[in-house]
C-alpha cells in the first residue's frame, strides 16, 4: 500500500514530512517524493529507488515551504522512475495519490483534446491535471477538487496543495484510506494514523465520497452528496505500534477494508492498463508456461484453497492440466512429477514448514518452482526459480483475509499469461480478462457500501451450531474458504461443499436449525446451484443465496436471506465473492464475542509440521 503524509503548517515542513514517510517503509514501496508551497509557488523533489536517495536530493537541493505532501509509490502505471513517481504537478495544484483510476485514459485523451501535456505514464497525473481544468475555469481549489474526483471511476485517496494557497490541503477518499489529523496549530493527511503519528494523536478517518478541506488547524468535510459533515476524531495510540486498527475494531475488519487499494497494487504489478494486458518480465517463466505438460499446485489452508480456483482458471484459460493437493500430503506420497513440469506454490508468510518443505521436493524432481508470496525476502522465495508477489501489506489478523485475494489476483494474471504463452487465448480475449480484473477493487468498494446489512446475518448465523457452505466450479474453494473463516474465528462447526454432491450425503445434515450458505454468480453454473439449493430448501434448510441481482430475483423469495453482490464480469467472482464469505464469518464471530485477530489454536505463520 503506498503512504500519503500532507502538512498545512506553520514552518518548513519538508523535512517533517520525510521522517512520516520512513515510518511508512513497511508498506513496501519503490518511489518517492515531496511537493511542498514556496512563496506560493509549487516546488518538488521525486526519486526512484527508497527513501534515502530522496533524503540526498533534500540535503542538496532543500525544499522551503510550510505547506507539502509527500507519497511512498508502488509502481501502478508506469515504471519505478523520477517521472512516474509522485507529486504530480501542474503550475496551479500538485497531487499525490493511492488507487487506481480506471477511467485515466478516457480522461487523459480529453484533458489532451484541451491542450494538456503529460510527462509521466501515470494514471495519477490525471488527477492533477483535471484539478488544473476546473481550476483554469474559475473554479476555487475546493470546488475544483471537489468535480474533479466526481468524474474519477476507481479506488482512490487522494492529497492536493494549491499555488498561492498556503495552509490549504484537500483530500478525498473512495475506496482506500486516508485520515485527518489535528494540531494545535497545524493540519494534516495520511494514509493512516500511524503516519501522522509524528504530528498528532487526534485523527479522523475519511468515509467513501469524502472530500476534505484542511486549512491549517482547521478541517471542513464534505460527503459524497457535497453536504457538510462530522466525522468522529479518535485518539489513537499509533506511535506505540507499527500498524494500528485504525477506524475499525478488529485488524481484521481493518483487512478486509484494505482490499480494494492491495488487489489494485497487485494487479498494478501484473496488468498493464493501457492493454489491458499481463506483463510478465520473466522470459523463463513465459517460456515455461509454454511448454509445460503440468501444473502441480500446492500450499496450506486458505492459500490452498486460493490455488484450487486457480486450477479452474489454469485449466479453462490456458488448457493446462493441473494437480493440485495440500503441502503436507503432496511430498508424502511420492507424487508423479512429468518432464518440462511446473509446480507453484503459494503462501502470506512465505515460511510455510509444509510448504517449504513440498518446494524441496518438487525441485529435486526436476519441477521449475513458482512461489506467490506476500514476503519477497521469505524462505519460500528463496528457494524458488520465479518469484510473484503479491502487495498485501502486513497482515495481522491471523484468518487471512487481503492476502487471499491478492493471491487471487495474482493467479488471475497468471492464468491469462498462461493462456496467451499456450495460444489459447488471443490478444482480445487477454484485453477483455484483463479488464475484467482491472473492475475488482471498484466493485469490493461497492459492496463494502452496504456492509451493515450482514451485521444482522451474522448475528443469525453466531446462533447455529452447524453452516454448510455450497458451491459450484470457481465458487466451489470460495465454499471451502467460507466454512474454514467461519471455523477459525466463531468456532461455530461449518462444513464446505460441491452443491452437485449434496445429494450424496451431506443432505442428511439438512434441517430448519441448519443454514446453507448458496455461493452462485450469476454464470453458467447458476441454473444448476439453484437446482441444489431448492434441494435443500424442498427439506426445511435455511438457505443464504449470495448472488447479484440477476441470481436474486431468478431464485425466487423461498430463500431466508440473500446476499446482493455488485453484477461483474463472471471471470473475477472468486475475488470479488471472497468479500461477503468473510464478512459473514467475521459478523458471526463478533456476535459470539471471540477473539477475532487471534482465535485460539491458531497461529498466523505456521513454521512447523
Amino acid at each position: 500500500m503506498c503512504g500519503i503524509v500532507g502538512v498545512a503548517g506553520t514552518k518548513n515542513c519538508a523535512i517533517d514530512i520525510l521522517e512520516a514517510l520512513k515510518r511508512l517503509e513497511y508498506r513496501g514501496y519503490d518511489s518517492t517524493g515531496i511537493a511542498t508551497l514556496d512563496d506560493g509557488k509549487l516546488d518538488r523533489r521525486r526519486a526512484a529507488g527508497k527513501i534515502a536517495k530522496l533524503a540526498a536530493l533534500l540535503a542538496a537541493k532543500p525544499l522551503s515551504g510550510h505547506t507539502g505532501i509527500g507519497h511512498t509509490r508502488w509502481a501502478t502505471h508506469g515504471k519505478p522512475t523520477e517521472a512516474n513517481a509522485h507529486p504530480h504537478a501542474t503550475a496551479r495544484v500538485a497531487v499525490v495519490h493511492n488507487g487506481i483510476i480506471e477511467n485515466f485514459r478516457t480522461l487523459r485523451d480529453e484533458l489532451i483534446a484541451k491542450g494538456h501535456v503529460f510527462q509521466s505514464e501515470t494514471d495519477t497525473e490525471v488527477c492533477a491535471h483535471m484539478v488544473d481544468e476546473y481550476l483554469a475555469q474559475g473554479l476555487t481549489p475546493e470546488q475544483a477538487a471537489s468535480t474533479a474526483v466526481r468524474r474519477f471511476t476507481g479506488a482512490y485517496a487522494l492529497a492536493m496543495i494549491f499555488a498561492g494557497e498556503d495552509g490549504l490541503l484537500i483530500g478525498a477518499r473512495m475506496g482506500s484510506p486516508l485520515a485527518v489529523g489535528y494540531g494545535e496549530t497545524e493540519g494534516y493527511m495520511g494514509s493512516d494514523a500511524f503516519a501522522l503519528a509524528p504530528f498528532t494523536n487526534r485523527v479522523a478517518y475519511l468515509e467513501n465520497g469524502d472530500v476534505a478541506v484542511v486549512r491549517g488547524p482547521q478541517a471542513t468535510i464534505f460527503d459524497a452528496d457535497g453536504k457538510e459533515v462530522s466525522r468522529e476524531i479518535k485518539i489513537t495510540s499509533a506511535s506505540a505500534s507499527l500498524v494500528e486498527k485504525g477506524n475499525y475494531r478488529h485488524f481484521m475488519a481493518k483487512e478486509i477494508h484494505e482490499q480494494p487499494e492491495v488487489i489494485a497494487h497487485t494487479l498494478a504489478y501484473y496488468v498493464d492498463p493501457e492493454g489491458p494486458c499481463v506483463r510478465l518480465n520473466d522470459k523463463k517463466l513465459v517460456d515455461a508456461l509454454a511448454k509445460a505438460t503440468r501444473l502441480t499446485i500446492s500450499a496450506c489452508g486458505t492459500a490452498y484453497y486460493a490455488g484450487l480456483v486457480g486450477k479452474y482458471w489454469f485449466e479453462k484459460l490456458a488448457g493446462l492440466a493441473v494437480e493440485i493437493d495440500v503441502a503436507s500430503e503432496l511430498r508424502y506420497r511420492d507424487p508423479v512429477y512429468p518432464e518440462n513440469g511446473l509446480a507453484l506454490f503459494i503462501s502470506q508468510s512465505g515460511e510455510t514448514a509444509d510448504t517449504l518443505a513440498a518446494i524441496r521436493d518438487a525441485k529435486a524432481n526436476g519441477q521449475t518452482a513458482i512461489s506467490i508470496v506476500n514476503v519477497p525476502e521469505s524462505s519460500i522465495a528463496r528457494e524458488s526459480d520465479v518469484v510473484l508477489p503479491t502487495r498485501a501489506g502486513p497482515e495481522i489478523g491471523v484468518a487471512s483475509t487481503k492476502a487471499f485475494t491478492c493471491q487471487l489476483a495474482a493467479l488471475a494474471a497468471l492464468a491469462i499469461a498462461a493462456g496467451r504463452a499456450r495460444g489459447h487465448l488471443d490478444a482480445a480475449a487477454e484485453k477483455t480478462l484483463c479488464a475484467g480484473l482491472l473492475e475488482a477493487p471498484r466493485r469490493i468498494v461497492e459492496f463494502l457500501e452496504g456492509e451493515e446489512k450482514l451485521k444482522a446475518l451474522g448475528d443469525d448465523i453466531s446462533k447455529a451450531r452447524d453452516v454448510l457452505y455450497l458451491g459450484r466450479g470457481s465458487s466451489y474453494p470460495l465454499a471451502l474458504e467460507g466454512a474454514l473463516k467461519l471455523k477459525e474465528i466463531s468456532y461455530i462447526h461449518a462444513e464446505g461443499y460441491a452443491a452437485g454432491e449434496m445429494k450424496h450425503g451431506p443432505i442428511a445434515l439438512i434441517d430448519e436449525k441448519v443454514p446453507v450458505i448458496v455461493i452462485a454468480p450469476h454464470n453458467g453454473l447458476f441454473e444448476k446451484t439453484v437446482s441444489n439449493m431448492q434441494e435443500v430448501m424442498a427439506r426445511g434448510g435455511k438457505v443464504v443465496l449470495i448472488s447479484d441481482a440477476r441470481g436474486i430475483a431468478q431464485a425466487g423469495k423461498q430463500v431466508w436471506t440473500s446476499v446482493e453482490v455488485p453484477e461483474a464480469d463472471p471471470f473475477i467472482a472468486p475475488i470479488l465473492y471472497a468479500v461477503p464469505v468473510q464478512l459473514i464469518a467475521y459478523y458471526a464471530a463478533v456476535a459470539k464475542g471471540t477473539d477475532v485477530d487471534q482465535p485460539r489454536n491458531l497461529a498466523k505463520s505456521v513454521t512447523v509440521e
